[in-house]
Formats: C-alpha cells, structure tokens, sequence
C-alpha cells in the first residue's frame, strides 16, 4: 500500500510554489511596477510626497479590486492574486504598497465583501479604477491594540442618518482618501458588540482631516488624524446591520494580516536583490566582498529566510481566500494569519538586519535605497496587531478549552 502511495504521490506531488496564472501576474505586475512606480518611490521618501496619477495608473491596470468580481469593474481572482500583486508593487515602492493594501484590502473588499449591492455598485467602480482612494478608520488616539474595547467613536440614528462623533488616528490614506470605511459605537452599553461599520465620503459635513503624520518609514504613504464632528452619515451607508461591526473587523483583520506578510516578502526579496549587486560590484582587499565568507553567509541566509517566508506567505493567502463572511477573528484562520504575519515581520527584520550589514557605510546614508527599506521594517512589527498580540492571538488559539 505504501508503494503505491509513494508512486502516486511522486507522480502528482503539488509544487507549494504559484502556478503558471499567479506568477504570469507576478511578472507583470512587477515590470509595471519597476517601470512606473519606482521612479517615484525617492520623492515620495524624502518630501512625504503623494503622485496623484499613481493609483489611476494602478487602476488601469487592473491592479485594484483583484478579489471584486468584473461587473464591480474587479478582475474575480482570489486572495492570492492580490498578495503577488502586492508583493511585486512591494519590491519597487514598498511605500505605495502599503497605501495600496489599504485601498483595495481595507477599504474596497469589505466593501465588497460587507455591503449590500446598492453600496457595492455605488462605490466599488470608481475604488478599482483607482479614480478613489480608499481608507479603513479604526484606530483611535490611546486605544492601540484594544482597538475595539477602548473605541470612543460614537455614532447616533437621528431620522435617516447617523451623527458620527470621534477621532481616529494612523490612518493609512486619511489625507488623501475618497471613501472611508469607519468604525462606531451605536451602542455603548454593549461594549465591542455595540460597533457597526460606515462608509464615510470626504464630503461629508462633519468630518476633517485634523494633521498629516509624518513618519520613520513608508513616508510617501499618507497618514492622518481624523475628525468628526456631527458628521452626517445616510443610514443607507451603514455596512451590514446596526451593532454588527465587530464580525466585520474581525474577518477584515484576519485578511488584512494575510495581506501584510506579502508585503514583507516583496521588501526582503528587493533586499536581496540589493545586497547580491552590492556584494559583487563593492570591491575591498582587491576583490569583491562577495568572495568573502562571512558575506556569502548572510546572503546565505537571506535567502533561506525569504524562501521560508515564501511558502508561509503563499500558503497563507490560499487558506484565506477561502474564508466566508464573519468566519473570521476566531479558529484556525485567525491562528494561520497572526502567525503569518508574525513570521514574515520578524523575517523581513531579519533581512533588511543583514543587507544593511552587507552594505555597510553606503546603507546608512539616509538617501540610499537600502536605508529606505531599512526604515520600514518596524511598522510591520506594529500595524495590524503588534507582535505581541499576534502571540496571543495564536497561543489564545491554541489553549482553547483550556481549564482556566
């Protein structure tokens, strides 16, 4: 039996790699990437500034809305198609990426997965096209990683709309957004499960946004502080029933986390890549440091590192495209996803450690590439759930049914 088995196996043993579809939108995806974005990716660290022809230029692409299906103006893939599509935009502009992930992750696909069809063909053509930039609101000013328990945001039914009052800060997109997805307590008394979901326009009366942040890292990708004041939101734009967020952010975040660990894959691989060219063209002692053995140890384990993080990444996403509306925030997804992210964080930290080893002096001049991707490694370690949490997250998975 076991013979037969073996030669089954041998004979259609899976790859644990992309097919020939997935890695066609790889490269791609890749030479747009490298021909339109990276030219930008050096301004946009060093002045904080925002190309506005870059999404609608993404868009065209076909870039955005990879999981809305194409009457939505989306292509109909999966997860994993928008994670290599993320993890080659990451190689070339790691900043526009992240502003990415939050427009077509945060924003677009709960809109698509969450919203009811007068939402979806209101909002979703335009968030594809890239002709909107997109931005999730939930994060406020002294609740971190008690995102949920300690949200102060409130939002009160007056007639036909709602009256939204808080602050929400760390919002990837928030000054330049079009359309937000927000966070509120329609009721207080109910703590966590008192939150619903709104989609929030610009235009609104109300809502401002209070200061651009400037940061360490991803600097072109714009980040604000946002207000509301009595902002009047249509009931008609609540997503899903009153007092229901909280399935909506949970199932978001466990996405949201899968989408992350591409993102670290895309970093580390341009790392590497760095790193390989430097290690060839820098000459010390009359030969280049590649023939040295220390140096080929730490591209050594670069690559080892990248191609674990790899296999995590891709296996990930492929579990997690499957993941239906509210399964999420809990089980085996919600385990996978932390600990994907926690590894590929840690792992891109550990990349980017050695490649500015590597380079040496030249890396820790502010203007080089390398020191670019240096500075973004820690948001990683951050956003989403901070490491730490993601431990809980897993260990909480874990131990269930654990006597207490």
């Amino acid at each position: 039996m076991f013979r037969d088995a073996h030669a089954v196996s041998a004979n259609h043993a899976p790859s644990f790699d992309l097919d020939a579809d997935h890695r066609l939108i790889l490269n791609e995806t890749d030479r747009f990437a490298r021909k339109e974005l990276y030219p930008l990716s050096a301004r946009m660290d060093a002045e904080e500034w925002w190309p506005e022809d870059a999404f609608p230029k993404i868009g065209a692409q076909g870039l955005f809305g990879v999981t809305a299906p194409a009457e939505f103006g989306g292509s109909g893939m999966g997860l994993l198609a928008a994670g290599v599509v993320l993890q080659a935009i990451s190689r070339w502009n790691h900043a526009m990426a992240l502003s990415c992930v939050a427009h077509d992750n945060l924003c677009l696909n709960n809109i698509y997965r969450n919203g009811d069809e007068r939402q979806r063909r209101k909002y979703l053509p335009d968030l594809c096209a890239g002709r909107t930039i997109g931005a999730l609101g939930l994060t406020e000013p002294g609740a971190g990683s008690d995102a949920l328990g300690s949200m102060r945001a409130t939002a009160r039914r007056e007639g036909d709309h709602y009256l939204l009052n808080g602050t929400k800060i760390y919002i990837t997109n928030g000054p330049v957004a079009d359309v937000l997805l927000v966070y509120a307590k329609t009721d207080k008394d109910k703590g966590p499960h008192g939150i619903s979901a709104f989609i929030v326009e610009k235009g609104f009366p109300g809502f401002w946004v209070a200061q651009k942040l400037e940061k360490m890292g991803y600097r072109g990708s714009q980040t604000a502080e946002l207000v509301f004041e009595d902002c009047r939101v249509p009931v008609e734009n609540r997503v899903g029933p009153e007092n229901r967020g909280v399935a909506i952010v949970m199932s978001g975040l466990d996405l949201e986390r899968a989408m992350i660990a591409p993102l670290c894959l895309g970093v580390a691989e341009r790392a590497l890549d760095l790193s390989l060219d430097y290690a060839r063209t820098r000459q010390q002692f009359g030969k280049p440091i590649g023939s040295f053995q220390m140096v080929q140890s730490m591209l050594a384990e670069m690559y080892v590192t990248i191609e674990a993080m790899r296999t995590f990444t891709y296996r990930t996403l492929a579990v997690a495209s499957e993941v239906e509306i509210g399964e999420g925030g809990r089980g085996d997804i919600h385990k996978l996803t932390a600990a994907s992210v926690m590894f590929a964080a840690e792992a891109v930290h550990s990349v980017l450690d050695k490649a500015m080893q590597v380079h040496g002096g030249a890396g820790y001049i502010w203007d080089s590439e390398i020191n670019r991707l240096y500075r973004s490694i820690k948001l990683l370690e951050i956003g989403a759930g901070t490491t730490e949490v993601r431990k809980m997250i897993i260990a909480g998975e874990l131990l269930k049914g654990m006597p207490a």
